[in-house]
């Protein structure tokens, strides 16, 4: 590990100099490459830096500990020696957590997609909860949230949405959340306050960029037609609504929130791409987890992951078994602590069988 971080500290100095030359800014795309090289290995460089300058310290230390001090000293000596050595081990073990492999798709925006699923409108309803949700926590970090099309139901439900969140890093933080969630509670119709157990449906998709996946225009169908919502609401006069089918795989998406035609073609298309760039994932997600196993979840988009219960305030993440009792926090977009949760048992999985290869 140690001969490998030395050498990304000698590719660390070159970029460094590479920047340092007023030349290289003629051509802008080498200098945003170069730069994002910068930024990618930054917090393992100064990582790396603090280990050595505590392993330094140790030495030091060891050498004063090995000759003559008075007892006071030997003291206060001691016990920095002992902190430095704790602090060496934290920082290996973060050290190895950098060097684990990245995903390419981390600070990518995402497509989320809900469904509505078993339970009928009180599933519509909580998808609109869960919409409401993500919404929230986007807002909290400051990202932008563009609804690309939504079917709704008469009492407020959603039937099914998709929404583009664009935001540094929000794949890396959004991209467990693809699974099945499961709610649990009393509906305001049910009299004899019977708890109903409904299921949502949630995908979240990395926006796929135009040379990552080759589509051919020639594969699609492209139909127009007009946009509705529930009730009659937002009926729009013109065929701005844009249906794309993609032939070869079935894919159908539909694009109906901008009020230009060319606008909603340039966005359904997009996700369809990024529909296609997740087929290619999912076939080498499936060839990765049939050798190893070091991965929350399946990634399976009928995997139940989640438990919402109202009557006991709860939220219970099944992948890794915890439960907090903050479900309307939790469902006012305060996911961070779950989501951090998540984060770390999946570093902690891949660390393992990095250890183990």
């Amino acid at each position: 590990m140690l001969e490998k971080l030395a050498f990304l500290e000698e590719k660390y100095k070159e970029i460094e100099e590479k920047l340092a030359d007023p030349n290289l800014y003629n051509d802008p795309a080498a200098a945003a490459k170069i730069s994002k090289e910068q930024k990618e290995l930054t917090p393992i460089i100064e990582c790396y830096r603090t280990y050595c300058a505590t392993e330094q310290e140790l030495r030091d230390l060891r050498e004063m500990l090995d000759g003559k001090l008075d007892p006071d000293f030997r003291e206060m000596a001691q016990e920095e020696f002992t902190a430095a050595k704790e602090k060496l081990t934290e920082l290996e073990h973060e050290l190895k957590i950098l060097l684990l492999p990245t995903d390419p798709n981390d600070d990518k925006n995402v497509i989320v997609e809900i469904r509505g699923g078993a339970g009928g409108e009180e599933a519509a309803l909580f998808a609109h909860s869960l919409y409401r949700m993500y919404s929230m926590y986007a807002e909290s970090r400051r990202w932008s949230i563009d609804v690309v099309s939504i079917n709704e139901t008469e009492l407020g439900g959603i039937k099914e949405i998709s929404f583009v969140i664009e935001g540094a890093g929000a794949y890396s933080r959004l991209k467990f959340e693809s699974g099945v969630h499961r709610v649990q509670r009393v509906p305001d119709t049910e009299s004899s306050g019977r708890i109903h157990t409904s299921t949502v449906t949630v995908a979240v998709l990395p926006e796929a960029e135009e040379v990552e996946v080759d589509l051919n225009m020639a594969d699609v169908d492209v139909d127009t037609f007009r946009a509705s919502g529930a009730g009659g609401q937002h009926v729009n006069k013109t065929e701005s609504a844009i249906r794309l089918t993609h032939r070869p795989t079935g894919i159908v998406v539909e694009c109906q929130d901008e009020r230009s035609q060319h606008k909603n073609k340039d966005r359904a298309i997009k996700i369809l791409r990024s529909k296609l760039y997740d087929i290619q994932m999912q076939e080498q997600a499936s060839q990765i987890a049939a050798e190893r196993k070091s991965q929350v979840g399946t990634g399976d988009r009928s995997e139940r992951i989640r438990t919402y219960n109202y009557p006991q305030g709860r939220v219970t993440d099944h992948r890794i078994s915890l439960t907090l009792y903050k479900l309307e926090q939790f469902l006012n977009g305060d996911l961070d602590e779950m989501i951090d949760a998540i984060i770390t048992a999946d570093q902690a999985e891949k660390l393992k069988a990095s250890e183990n290869a």
